[in-house]
């Protein structure tokens, strides 16, 4: 049993770590708020992703399979909503660090995000068609999942805030956040068409 959840720790290590739009909304999230203020939206973006896997396991996966116009609306939603959130940051991107007016990326927002992000449902797809072995209970690879997402996102995080010192500059700020943006944007759209 555990030799076969070695290989899928090293994809779900791989993975978590990637870039990808909710490690780049939590960098910068944690570069605006802190790493204190991001610990709440990444307990929730890893367990929204552990969930899914475990959801596809139980059965989910079947009904995206036999129905793919429903998988493709969720990766289009998924995308447009990934884009507004890019075109916000591109829009906010010299205001200073302390902004009032900056709506924070909760916890409701990160989970929510793994819903509709199309990385993690072809994630899941992925996980339990490839590292599902027969008989294994599909709450260990969630599980594994979790444990391994949690640091994965909380070293962005730890990047972020490590950076909000570098980003009192309101030009390094804006080009700091226009990119976070175009890699958001990006992130989003390659997982729709590759």
């Amino acid at each position: 049993m555990l030799q076969s959840l070695l290989p899928f720790t090293l994809f779900a290590l791989v993975t978590s770590i990637s870039p990808g739009p909710t490690n780049v909304l939590i960098l910068a999230h944690s570069a605006r708020a802190g790493l204190r203020a991001s610990v709440a939206p990444i307990v929730a973006a890893s367990t929204a992703a552990a969930v899914i896997v475990w959801a596809v396991g139980l059965g989910l996966g079947e009904v995206l399979l036999r129905y793919p116009l429903a998988q493709q609306v969720m990766s289009w939603l998924g995308v447009i909503w990934l884009t507004w959130l890019g075109w916000q940051l591109l829009r906010s991107a010299g205001e200073p660090i302390q902004s009032a007016e900056q709506q924070p990326f909760g916890a409701i927002s990160a989970a929510s995000l793994q819903l509709i992000n199309p990385k993690v449902w072809l994630l899941a797809v992925a996980v339990i068609g490839v590292y599902a072995a027969p008989g294994q209970p599909v709450w260990q690879l969630a599980l594994v999942l979790l444990l391994v997402a949690l640091p994965s996102m909380t070293s962005w995080a730890l990047l972020g805030a490590g950076s909000a010192r570098w980003l009192q500059s309101p030009q390094r700020l804006r080009r700091f956040n226009q990119l976070l943006a175009c890699l958001l944007i990006a992130s989003a759209w390659s997982a729709l068409l590759l």
